[in-house]
């Protein structure tokens, strides 16, 4: 299921962007990038709708995933 960003409250969405790019440990180019900044990035992938935030009742956990990827792992559910 997606939660839309616009309800979570700020400090928990923040926090939860956070834990994501640590937890992801993604490959920003040639230069390595402040917190800040790719925190902001993941706020502009939300707002662009590029990437969602998903709910799994299955696993109770949450997690940011381009929303392609998650498209195709709907569609490809029986």
């Amino acid at each position: 299921m997606i939660i839309p960003y616009t309800d979570i409250a700020e400090d928990t969405l923040n926090n939860l962007i956070e834990y994501y790019v640590l937890r992801e440990g993604t490959d920003y180019g040639e230069h390595e990038m402040a917190m800040a900044e790719k925190v902001a990035m993941v706020k502009r992938q939300l707002k662009s709708g590029d990437v969602v935030i998903v709910y799994s009742e299955l696993h109770e956990s949450i997690n940011l995933m381009p929303k392609q990827v998650f498209l195709q792992q709907e569609n490809s559910q029986p």
